[in-house]
């Protein structure tokens, strides 16, 4: 059976995001305000069909999806690219690859002892974020 994200999840932990942005190359002060942020992820998950909202108090970011369906995403808000992305399930986690002008660029995301885990990639940069559910 395949896990359900369904939630609200709140930020509780958020290593190594200022070298992910570097690898995006984000601007110096948008890093700076940006590594301090908390973000609250909110999933709706139905099946295999996801719509998600990160929300934050400097930007926040939608995406719907459907697994096995590549789409084209505009990263609007974030790094501001144009990126191919395809989400597939690896048992119970969900894997993301965006392919675009950046390598290695992509997630995954699953969930681990009732908390949500986001791993982001970008080039040498990995990212780890952990989410309590609210």
């Amino acid at each position: 059976m395949l896990s359900d994200q369904s939630g609200t999840w709140e930020m509780e932990s958020n290593e190594n995001f200022e070298g992910y942005m570097k690898a995006l190359d984000i601007d110096f002060a948008t890093r700076k305000v940006a590594k301090h942020l908390t973000q609250t992820k909110i999933i709706a998950q139905d099946g295999d069909h996801f719509k998600t909202k990160t929300i934050s108090t400097l930007r926040n970011y939608e995406l719907d999806f459907t697994i096995g369906v590549e789409f084209e995403e505009h990263t609007k808000g974030l790094d501001n690219r144009h990126v191919k992305t395809l989400v597939t399930w690896d048992g119970d986690k969900l894997v993301c690859v965006q392919k675009g002008e950046k390598n290695n660029r992509g997630w995954k995301q699953w969930i681990e002892g009732g908390k949500l885990h986001l791993e982001l990639t970008c080039e040498n940069e990995v990212c780890h974020q952990v989410f309590t559910k609210k």
